[in-house]
């Protein structure tokens, strides 16, 4: 399990985010789901991604033919490759010369303002799945991202049980990983990666900018 979380956290190929306004762990779900052999299990996994995906516009429910633009999407952001049924006709790729509509997120929870508001509607999305696999790799996934934002704002390294108890609490209980014997990844290898990407962002500013003679 440790292995997925890993894979699923840690990608070093950062691909591009055709909709980027939905994240990295909503397009590593769904490659998690372009690569399953079994048809059925395609289905089931499609339909819960459109689950967490519906979750991050909960102002959008009640707008007509909200499911069919999230089915659409869905193929958008596999580039076609999700082979599932659909309750909708399957878009065309022509499709992707239209420009999607911005997501909002409303601060809600500022108790934990440093997560994002991000981390609180995965959380609520994780809250409603099924004790499986893949629910644990999402829930360690987020708590990880917790922990490298808790570093961020906060100081040099903190406990794991902190960021469990946190989790808990957002989730309003419903996601208890507090007696866990899995552990998230060392603080000092968060700070390096964040280091890291720094460093390099800073050095692809000063290239942009540079001047030629």
């Amino acid at each position: 399990m440790t292995q997925l979380t890993d894979q699923l956290e840690y990608n070093t190929e950062r691909e591009h985010l055709i909709i980027p306004e939905y994240g990295r762990h909503i397009q590593k779900m769904i490659n998690h789901a372009i690569a399953q052999d079994s048809r059925e299990e395609r289905n089931k996994l499609a339909k819960a991604i459109i689950s967490v995906m519906g979750n991050m516009q909960p102002h959008l429910r009640d707008v007509p033919d909200f499911q069919h633009k999230l089915w659409d999407q869905l193929f958008i952001m596999s580039d076609f490759k999700l082979d599932v049924d659909s309750p909708f006709e399957k878009p065309s790729k022509e499709i992707l010369s239209l420009n999607p509509d911005p997501l909002s997120y409303p601060q809600n929870y500022p108790k934990y303002r440093f997560y994002g508001n991000n981390i609180k509607i995965m959380i609520d999305a994780a809250s409603l799945w099924d004790e499986s696999d893949m629910k644990n790799a999402l829930v360690f996934t987020i708590a990880n991202h917790m922990k490298k934002s808790f570093l961020s704002w906060n100081k040099d390294t903190v406990e794991d049980s902190v960021i469990f108890d946190h989790i808990f609490e957002l989730s309003n209980g419903k996601i208890d990983i507090r007696n866990t014997e899995s552990q998230l990844t060392e603080s000092s290898q968060l700070i390096k990666m964040q280091r890291k990407t720094s460093n390099y962002k800073k050095h692809k500013k000063y290239s942009r900018n540079r001047k030629r003679y």
